[in-house]
C-alpha cells in the first residue's frame, strides 16, 4: 500500500509545479515523479476486512473465484442451414428465426441501425431449370404481419434476380439486376445493405473457371430492416413458389459487410459434386439418345417394303463407304451395353415412336430389381449398381432411391453415406416421396457427420406431408394403408390376408349372408388396400352400396355418402349421398355430421348451418370438425366472430390430439411461426406432427406391403430390398423388421458381417422413435453389453435401455436388469428413481436383485411366470448360501456321513436270504440272491 504522507508530499510537489515555480528542485522532483509505477490492480495485496461476507455470498464466491468468466455466444452471423437443400419449386422451405442479442451493447447498436441497416446475406445456389412463374423465392422476410420486408430475393422466369426492400416510410420499393442466374452451375449469390444502397454480387463456379457479375442501386432514402420481427424464409413458402434447384450454405452477416474478392467454394459442395453428377448424366443421356435414333432410323427403313423393279434397278449400286466412325456406331461400353441392348429391344417391339429414354430407364431399373431379388442379393449389388445409377440419369427415380438406400446400409457394397445423400437429394429434387422422408429423417436425428436440423427436416416432412393429404383424397391402384405391423407379432400376421386367402372368403361370404360388420371389413379392405388385399374402388362401392341400401348399415351410408359426393369409384351423385349422410346424422354418426356440415359449407355456402352442424359433431369428439371449425375462425368465416388465429390455433391442436391428418399440418404451420405474443415458435414439435402425417403417405403403405407380403411366402432376398426401403426413409416399424430379419437370418441369405452390422444400425434407428418397440429396447441392450469388435462395450447404456423397456411394462426388462445386478452391475440411483424404487437406493443387491425378479414374476404375461419364478428362487439360494455357506457345508457333510453309515449298517444287519425264499432244493428263488 502507498504511504498516505508521501502521496501527499508528492501531490503538493505537483500541485508547485503547475503553478511555474522555477527552481533545481522541481527538476529532481519531475524524475521523481516520472520513476513512479502503479503497482497493477489485480498484483496489489489483498485487503483483509475486518467483516465478513454472508454465508450465501461466500459459498457463491468460493465456487466460483477458478471459473474464468466467458460472454454468452451472440448470433451475429446466423447460419440459415450449412447442408444441402432440394428445393422442388413448390410452397416449401426452410423457415429461420434471428433473435434478439443478449448483449445490451450489440442489441443496442442492433436497434440504431434498424432505420440504416450495414449487413450481408449469402446464399449458394444451384439451379436446374429456369422459373414457371413470373416470380420465383430465393430468400423473404415476413414480419409478424405477414407482409414482405426488406430484403425479399426473387428469382424472373428470365433468371434475373428481383430485389425488394422496405423504406423507413413503410413502402416497398425494389429493383431488377441486370445478370442471369446460369443453370447447372453452382453460384454464391451476396446481397450487401449500406443503409441506402444494396450491392449484389455473383460468382459462378464451374469448369476451373470463376464468373463474377455485379450490380448496384441506391435508393433516396434509407432502408428499414428489423430481423427480429417475423422469420426468413429460403425456398417458397404460403406466399410465393420457391426455384426449381439446390440451396448450399447460406449465411447472414447481421452487422458487417463481406467481400467476395476471394471466393471460396465449401468443403460440402466439392463433396457432393452435384456438377461432374448433371455432366455426365447428360453425356450419357446425349450418347445413348443418338444411338436410339440411328437405331429407330434402322428400324424404320427396313420396315419399308421395296417392290420388286426396285430391287432390280438398284442391284448394281455398290453401297456407300463409310469415311468415319460416327458416335452412335461406336460399340458401347461394358457396363453402358444393357442399356443399349434394352433401347434396341424396346425399338423391335413396341416402334420406334414408344422409344423413350425414360422408358429404358424403367427396363434398366426392372432388370436391376429383379437381379437383386435372387437368392443372395449381397453377391449382385455391385454389379447392379451401374444400372441403377443409368435408370436414375434417365428420369427413373426409384433407382436414385434404390441406390441411395443400398449406399447407405452397406448392403454389398463399402457403405458410403455422402455418396448416398446426393442421390437422395437428386431424387428428393423430383419431389419423390421416400427420398422427401428420406432427408427428412436424416435431418431430424443428424448422423455422425450431419448435425440435426430441425427447420430443415421441417421443410422436407411438410412437402410429404402436404402429398399425403392429396393422395388421401384421391386413392388409386399404386397406393396402399400403412399398416404398422412387427415382424415379432405373430398374432398381426395370422391376420393378413389375400384375396383368395380364407379369411378375406369368409368375410366375403359373411357379408353375403347379411352381416353388416364383414360388409364393413370387405369394403374397407379394398377401398384402401388393408390386410394384403389389393386396392379396387369399384368393387369397394358395391359393398358399400349393399350395406347402405340393403342393410341400412350406418357406417355403410357414410361410406357409400362419400364415395358418390366425390365420385370415387362410381358416378358422383350429390343428391344422393346428402341422402345418406342425413341419415346417418340422424342415427348420430360423427363423421356423417361432419360430412353434412362440408356439403353445407363447400356446396351450399350456408356457413352457420356448417357450422352448426361442426359444433355438434366436434362435441361428439369428430377430429375433422375441430380442424373445419379452426379454418373457420382462422379465415373469418365464423357468423358473426372477426378473424381469431388464437381460437384457430386451439382447434387445430385439438383436432391433431385426435389423429387428424389436416389439423396436424395445421397445428405444425402454426407452430413452425408461432402467433406473436400468443403461441411460441415450436419447430421440434412441428416436425413431429408432420413426421407422423408424412409417414401416413400411401406410397410408403405400398412399398411395406410389399415386403410383408415377401416375408410371408419366404421370399427372404425381396423381403429384406422392400425392408431396407422402408427403413432407410425413417419408418421406425421397418427399421425394426429389418434389423428382426437379419437376427434371424432364415436360410443364412446373409453375410454373418452384415448381419451384426445390421441389426446394430437399424435397432438403434428404431428405439429413437417416439413409441418404440420393447423388443428393440431389449435386444439393443443386449448388443450393447455384449459389445462388438468395432464397438465397446457399454453396461450403462444397456442398463437404460432394459429400463425404458421395463417401463413400458414388459417382464424381460426386469428380467435382464436382473441379470445386470447379478453380474455385479451397481446401478445408478436415478435408475432406480426412474423405475419408482426410491427405497432400493443403498439397498443390497439380493434386495433389489429380489425385487426385479418379484415384478418380472407378479407381470400380467403368464409367459414370464415360470422363469422368472426360477430366478426368484435361484437369487433366495445364492443369498442363503452366501449367508450360511459353512453351516450349510457342515450341515451336508454330517447329514452325508449319517445317511452313509446307516446304509452299512443296514447291510450288515440283514440276512442275504430269507426262510421262504428258498426253494426245495435249498436254492434261491429267482435272482433274490443277486440283492
Amino acid at each position: 500500500m502507498l504511504d498516505a504522507d508521501w502521496l501527499f508530499d508528492v501531490t503538493m510537489r505537483a500541485w508547485i509545479i503547475g503553478l511555474g515555480t522555477q527552481s533545481s528542485y522541481q527538476t529532481s522532483l519531475a524524475r521523481d515523479l516520472v520513476q513512479l509505477q502503479p503497482v497493477p490492480p489485480f498484483s496489489r495485496p489483498l485487503k483483509e476486512h475486518q467483516l465478513c461476507p454472508r454465508w450465501d455470498k461466500d459459498l457463491l464466491w468460493r465456487i466460483h473465484r477458478n471459473c474464468v468468466p466467458q460472454c454468452p455466444e451472440e448470433q451475429e452471423v446466423a447460419h440459415f442451414f450449412s447442408f444441402l437443400f432440394a428445393s422442388t419449386g413448390e410452397n416449401f422451405g426452410i423457415t429461420r428465426a434471428v433473435h434478439h442479442y443478449r448483449n445490451k451493447v450489440l442489441e443496442q447498436l442492433r436497434l440504431k441501425t434498424i432505420s440504416s441497416p450495414w449487413c450481408t446475406i449469402s446464399i449458394w445456389l444451384f439451379l436446374t431449370q429456369h422459373c414457371k412463374q413470373h416470380l420465383c423465392g430465393v430468400l423473404h422476410h415476413v414480419d409478424y404481419q405477414k407482409n414482405y420486408s426488406t430484403p425479399a430475393i426473387f428469382l424472373t422466369s428470365s433468371g434475373q434476380f428481383h430485389i425488394q426492400v422496405t423504406g423507413e416510410d413503410g413502402m416497398s420499393v425494389a429493383f431488377l439486376v441486370s445478370f442471369q442466374m446460369p443453370l447447372g452451375r453452382w453460384c454464391c449469390i451476396q446481397v450487401a445493405i449500406r443503409g441506402k444502397s444494396v450491392d449484389v454480387v455473383m460468382v459462378c463456379v464451374g469448369g476451373g473457371q470463376h464468373s463474377v457479375y455485379s450490380a448496384e442501386h441506391r435508393f433516396k432514402q434509407a432502408l428499414y430492416l428489423d430481423d427480429t420481427d417475423g422469420h426468413f424464409i429460403l425456398g417458397g413458402s404460403n406466399y410465393v413458389k420457391g426455384i426449381e434447384g439446390f440451396f448450399g450454405p447460406s449465411l447472414y452477416y447481421r452487422n458487417r459487410i463481406i467481400s467476395l474478392s476471394k471466393i471460396v467454394v465449401p468443403e460440402l459442395i466439392r463433396e457432393m459434386n452435384l456438377t461432374g453428377w448433371f455432366e455426365s448424366c447428360q453425356l450419357f443421356q446425349k450418347e445413348l439418345y443418338m444411338k436410339m435414333t440411328r437405331y429407330s432410323q434402322k428400324v424404320r427403313q427396313s420396315a419399308r417394303v421395296m417392290d420388286t423393279y426396285s430391287i432390280w434397278a438398284f442391284r448394281e449400286i455398290p453401297p456407300p463407304e463409310m469415311s468415319h466412325c460416327e458416335l452412335w456406331e461406336a460399340p458401347p461400353t461394358s457396363q453402358r451395353r444393357p442399356a443399349v441392348r434394352l433401347a434396341q429391344i424396346l425399338a423391335t417391339k413396341h416402334g420406334a415412336e414408344r422409344l423413350t429414354l425414360k422408358s429404358v430407364g424403367k427396363l434398366l431399373y426392372s432388370r436391376a430389381l429383379r437381379k437383386l431379388t435372387q437368392e443372395r442379393p449381397a453377391l449382385n449389388v455391385r454389379g447392379v449398381m451401374p444400372l441403377l445409377l443409368q435408370a436414375g440419369c434417365l428420369g427413373d427415380m426409384r433407382a436414385l432411391y434404390l441406390s441411395s438406400v443400398l449406399y447407405n446400409s452397406g448392403l454389398g457394397v463399402k457403405r458410403q453415406p455422402k455418396k448416398a445423400r446426393l442421390l437422395s437429394l437428386l431424387a428428393a429434387q423430383q419431389d419423390w416421396r421416400l427420398a422427401l422422408l428420406q432427408l427428412g429423417h436424416l435431418h431430424h436425428l443428424g448422423e455422425q457427420d450431419v448435425p440435426p436440423d430441425t427447420p430443415l427436416a421441417y421443410a422436407y416432412y411438410s412437402n410429404i406431408a402436404a402429398q399425403t393429404a392429396l393422395d388421401r383424397q384421391n386413392p388409386s391402384a399404386k397406393q396402399k394403408f400403412v399398416e404398422s405391423i412387427h415382424l415379432s407379432n405373430e398374432d398381426m400376421l395370422k391376420l393378413q390376408t389375400s384375396e383368395n386367402d380364407d379369411l378375406f372368403l369368409w368375410l366375403k361370404h359373411q357379408a353375403r349372408k347379411g352381416v353388416a360388420e364383414a360388409e364393413q371389413a370387405v369394403g374397407r379392405m379394398l377401398f384402401w388396400g388393408q390386410q394384403g388385399v389389393s386396392p379396387n374402388l369399384q368393387a369397394a362401392v358395391k359393398h358399400y352400396e349393399r350395406g347402405a341400401v340393403q342393410l341400412e348399415d350406418t357406417v355403410s351410408m357414410y361410406d357409400y355418402a362419400i364415395v358418390l359426393l366425390k365420385g370415387q369409384g362410381v358416378k358422383q351423385d350429390i343428391p344422393r349421398a346428402v341422402s345418406f349422410l342425413k341419415k346417418a346424422a340422424e342415427r348420430d354418426f360423427v363423421a356423417a355430421i361432419n360430412a353434412l356440415g362440408w356439403y353445407y359449407e363447400h356446396y351450399e355456402k350456408d356457413y352457420a348451418r356448417a357450422v352448426e352442424l361442426w359444433e355438434r359433431a366436434d362435441g361428439l369428439g369428430s377430429p375433422e370438425a375441430a380442424m373445419n371449425l379452426g379454418v373457420m375462425y382462422s379465415h373469418g368465416h365464423y357468423p358473426g366472430k372477426l378473424p381469431d388465429k388464437f381460437t384457430a390455433y386451439t382447434y387445430y391442436l385439438k383436432s391433431a390430439e385426435r389423429r387428424s391428418i389436416d389439423g396436424a399440418i395445421q397445428l405444425a404451420e402454426v407452430w413452425i411461426r408461432g402467433i406473436p405474443g400468443q403461441v411460441d415458435r415450436l419447430p421440434v414439435n412441428a416436425v413431429l406432427w408432420t413426421k407422423w402425417v408424412a409417414e401416413q403417405n400411401g406410397y410408403l403403405g405400398t412399398v411395406l406391403r410389399m415386403a410383408l407380403d415377401a416375408y410371408l411366402r419366404q421370399d427372404w432376398p425381396s423381403a429384406l430390398l422392400w425392408f431396407l426401403m422402408a427403413a432407410e426413409s425413417g419408418f421406425a416399424t421397418a427399421q425394426f423388421n429389418i434389423a428382426y430379419l437379419c437376427e434371424h437370418n432364415p436360410g443364412s441369405f446373409l453375410d454373418e458381417d452384415f448381419v451384426t452390422e445390421c441389426m446394430w444400425r437399424y435397432y438403434n434407428l428404431s428405439i429413437q422413435a417416439q413409441e418404440p418397440a420393447p423388443y428393440a429396447l431389449l435386444k439393443m441392450g443386449d448388443l450393447m453389453y455384449d459389445g462388438h469388435a468395432r464397438r465397446q462395450r457399454d453396461v450403462t447404456a444397456a442398463a437404460h435401455l432394459y429400463k425404458r423397456a421395463a417401463l413400458k411394462s414388459h417382464p424381460q426388462g426386469w428380467y435382464s436388469l436382473g441379470l445386470l445386478v447379478q453380474d455385479g452391475v451397481l446401478l445408478p440411483g436415478s435408475l432406480l428413481a426412474e423405475l419408482g424404487l426410491w427405497e432400493l437406493q443403498g439397498a443390497d443387491n439380493h434386495t433389489v436383485l429380489s425385487t426385479f425378479y418379484q415384478r418380472c414374476r407378479d407381470h400380467s404375461d403368464t409367459e414370464a411366470y415360470l422363469p422368472c419364478s426360477l430366478a426368484l428362487i435361484h437369487a433366495h439360494l445364492l443369498s442363503a448360501w452366501k449367508l450360511h455357506g459353512s453351516t450349510m457345508m457342515l450341515f451336508s457333510t454330517v447329514t452325508m456321513a449319517v445317511a452313509s453309515l446307516l446304509v452299512v449298517l443296514l447291510h450288515l444287519g440283514r440276512p442275504l436270504t430269507r426262510p421262504e425264499d428258498h426253494t426245495a432244493n435249498g436254492e434261491p428263488a429267482g435272482n433274490m440272491a443277486a440283492l
